[in-house]
This record gives C-alpha cells, sequence and structure tokens, in this order.
C-alpha cells in the first residue's frame, strides 16, 4: 500500500525547497518569505508588461531544484532551497536581455541546470577561506552567454532604449527609486514588489530587513553624490548589489554592535564604488554588471574574518 502520509510530506518538503529557492536569492529559507517573493515576481512581471520574466523564474527555480535532487547528494542544500536561488535569478534576466525564441529558453533551462553544479564548484573553492559563491553562479554563466550570444543563432539582444528620460528628483521618486533597490535585485522595476520583498524579509529576518532599508537610502545617497544617472538611481540600479551586500555582511554577526554597524554600512558604500568601477570595465564589453558587486565586496569584507581565524558568526 501507498503511505499518503509519507507521500504528503515528500511533496510538502519538494514545494518547500522549491519556495525557498526564491527566497535564498535573499537568504530568507522561510517558505512563507518564498512564496511572498513569487508574489512580488508575479505582481511586478505584470505591472512591468514583461509576464516572461515570472514564467522564466519559475521554470529556471524548478529546473535548478530538480537537477540539485537529482545529481548533488548533500540533500540538506535542496531543503534549505540553495538549488534554486541561481536558477530564478537565470530565469528573470534571460527575458530581460534576449527575444521570446525557443533558443532563449533552451539556453534558459541548460544555464540553470548547469548553475547548480558551478554553484556547488565554486562554494568547494571558496570553502578553504571560509566564503560562500554567493550568486556569482549566476553571474558567471550569464556573463558568458551575453557574451556568446551574438554568435548562436535565435539568441536576439532586446536593445533598451537609449535615451534617458528626465527625471523630477523629489520626495516620492526618492522612496519609490528606494523600494525598486529591493525589486531590482531579481531585475524588476517595480516599487509595489520592493513592498512585497520587504514584507518577506521582515517575516524572515528583521535584521536583514532593517539593513535592506538602510542599504538602499544610503546607496541612493552615495549615488547622488557620486553625479550618477539620476535616472537610474531612481530606478534602483546602483540599490541592488548594496541591499545584498548588507544582509550578507550586517546579518553575519550575532549581535549588532558599533563595530559590525561600522563595517556593514562601510561594505555599502563600498558595494557603489565598486559597481561604478566594473559598469566601467564593462561597458566595451556590453556586459551588464549584474550582482557582480555585491560578490566582490561580500568577499572582500568576508574574507579577513578567515584570517583572523573568526568564523562567520561571532
Amino acid at each position: 500500500m501507498v503511505d499518503i502520509s509519507n507521500c504528503g510530506r515528500r511533496c510538502w518538503l519538494v514545494l518547500a525547497s522549491y519556495l525557498r529557492g526564491f527566497g535564498q536569492v535573499m537568504f530568507c529559507d522561510n517558505v512563507l518569505s518564498g512564496l511572498l517573493f513569487v508574489i512580488g515576481i508575479f505582481w511586478g512581471a505584470y505591472v512591468c508588461g514583461t509576464p516572461i520574466m515570472a514564467c522564466g523564474a519559475v521554470v529556471g527555480c524548478f529546473v535548478s531544484t530538480l537537477t540539485g535532487y537529482f545529481s548533488e547528494p548533500c540533500k540538506e542544500n535542496g531543503v534549505i532551497g540553495l538549488w534554486g536561488f541561481n536558477g530564478v535569478l537565470i530565469g528573470c534576466a534571460f527575458p530581460v536581455f534576449f527575444a521570446d525564441t525557443w533558443q532563449m529558453w533552451a539556453m534558459l533551462v541548460f544555464c540553470a541546470m548547469l548553475s547548480v553544479w558551478a554553484r556547488e564548484g565554486f562554494d568547494r573553492v571558496l570553502s578553504v577561506f571560509g566564503l560562500s559563491s554567493y550568486t556569482f553562479s549566476f553571474v558567471g554563466i550569464t556573463w558568458l552567454v551575453l557574451q556568446s550570444a551574438s554568435m548562436i543563432d535565435g539568441l536576439c539582444f532586446l536593445i533598451p532604449d537609449g535615451v534617458q528620460p528626465y527625471v523630477v528628483v523629489d520626495v516620492e521618486t526618492i522612496v519609490v527609486g528606494w523600494l525598486k533597490g529591493v525589486s531590482q535585485v531579481f531585475l524588476i522595476d517595480s516599487w509595489q514588489t520592493g513592498v512585497i520583498f520587504f514584507i518577506a524579509l521582515l517575516l524572515n529576518n528583521r535584521i536583514a530587513a532593517m539593513w535592506v532599508a538602510v542599504a538602499s537610502a544610503l546607496s541612493m545617497c552615495v549615488s547622488f553624490v557620486a553625479g550618477l544617472p539620476e535616472s537610474d538611481i531612481v530606478r534602483g540600479l546602483y540599490s541592488f548589489s548594496p541591499v545584498l551586500t548588507a544582509i550578507a555582511v550586517g546579518c553575519s554577526f550575532d549581535r549588532q554592535t558599533w563595530r559590525s554597524v561600522f563595517l556593514t554600512l562601510t561594505a555599502i558604500i563600498t558595494t557603489v564604488l565598486v559597481q561604478i568601477a566594473m559598469t566601467k570595465l564593462l561597458m566595451p564589453y556590453g556586459v551588464a554588471v549584474l550582482t557582480g558587486p555585491f560578490c566582490v565586496t561580500a568577499w572582500m569584507f568576508m574574507l579577513p574574518k578567515y584570517y583572523r581565524g573568526v568564523d562567520i558568526k561571532e
């Protein structure tokens, strides 16, 4: 006889790990938070008129989670959603950069699978230094595809409007930009999605939610002072990497002290500067920085802990 209760438990574990895959993009291993991230992605895709992005995220997470179950021996990674988050980001990014063709979907599925093995490989190498690969699997794979796309039949670039819109910087615009700094982690240009994501973070970790709010605001201030394009600032394009850095660094301490606060604030500012440098470096190649500045800065600030012989939590 089939054990119905055991079957139901297995189905729940699979669904939970799938939803956690969405949440782990922003370090959330809470099922309800993951569900809110899914809702936020669908709402943002609807508001922005890009439903294909939501479909890409769903497919990317499904493929990468399934790949992990069949190929990775450590099932604990699947339970907490670590197989899915790079697949989610790949699923969000490819429909943004490429036209809706079967070749794009085939590449999305293949790269979502590849992200599981790439993350496992990068994590093994970086674990020697007490580091995680974070979203670098998504970044590295997407960079490779962006560079090779012109030679692959059917991968057609979506050419963005090169005209920078005039922006009136007022309180409303700044608040909207502050919220978009959260939604742009998933390449979504929607303040409503930012609100949903913020609620998801609050449900999982109030300290993380606090640092996200601070990071989005501080990175906007630094961007304005640096004289970066206002239209990009108020769309949150200089905030999403600092937001991730703030969670990675700010939540790595058992308690918030003046030292941990100082280090996290410094890391947030550094991420903006790293993004400026990486944007300049990658511009001739037509490659977006994605969450590369977050990875570089997080490694920069987490690595000294290893050399001091201090655990990630202290």
